[in-house]
């Protein structure tokens, strides 16, 4: 099982063919937009299997899969004390592990932007999870840890540690959160500006994968300010 984790920037009908020649088995892509509601016939056949959440039909958080694999949506809160968070997408793949969906916002909170959303996110959903993967865009590194927040990078990570769900990235590198030597992301596509802020949180039973890697920059740049991050099981 391949499983991509990429951020494709908008108008991922126009990256299908580079996006699919990495040939997995599930996409989790955010920023693209609403399969139903596209005129692009070729985008529309692609996605026939999929699941989509978001504000706009031109950026949301979605994933797919290949026709043989059963995605089932979970019936997991977006609500936490009558606040909505976003954009989360929890399902089931073929009813043997669940995999979540991230895509972070700053969801116009004051306090709890990016990953102060899925902290919030945590406190109503944790307890169903059960050997989950997680992949997105976090929006987020422990560089930006905050002493006086109770919801910081790190505090998260610590938390995801305890049900013993870890990043694979810094697992098999033997960095620490913040001293990523490979980016994920530029900041406007400006090679000065890397950061990395996309992961791959893997359960106990899946932290031995077959590969993770993280594609070159000078192959995406073209399409997007993200680079994929790529698992197979």
């Amino acid at each position: 099982m391949k499983i991509i984790s990429w951020n494709c920037n908008g108008a991922l009908r126009k990256k299908l063919d580079k996006i699919t020649d990495l040939d997995a088995d599930i996409y989790v892509i955010q920023e693209c937009e609403d399969p139903t509601r596209t005129n692009d016939k070729k985008y529309n056949a692609w996605s026939d299997n999929h699941l989509w959440v978001g504000d706009s039909k031109n950026k949301g958080l979605g994933i797919f899969a290949k026709s043989d694999i059963k995605l089932q949506l979970l019936d997991w809160s977006n609500n936490f004390r009558d606040h909505s968070v976003k954009h989360f997408l929890p399902c089931s793949v073929n009813d043997k592990y669940q995999l979540l969906g991230v895509w972070t916002h700053h969801n116009n909170s004051p306090n709890f932007g990016y990953m102060g959303q899925f902290w919030k996110y945590l406190q109503t959903n944790l307890e169903y999870f059960d050997n989950p993967i997680i992949a997105g865009d976090f929006n987020s590194n422990a560089i930006w840890d905050q002493w006086d927040r109770c919801w910081n990078h790190s505090d998260v990570v610590n938390t995801l540690k305890q049900k013993e769900i870890e990043s694979i990235y810094h697992l098999l590198s033997g960095e620490k959160q913040g001293s990523e030597t490979t980016p994920t992301f530029w900041l406007q596509k400006n090679a000065e500006k890397p950061y990395h802020i996309d992961y791959f949180f893997l359960s106990k039973e899946f932290q031995k994968p077959k590969t993770f890697r993280i594609e070159e920059r000078s192959d995406w740049i073209e399409f997007s300010n993200h680079v994929p991050l790529i698992l197979e099981l």
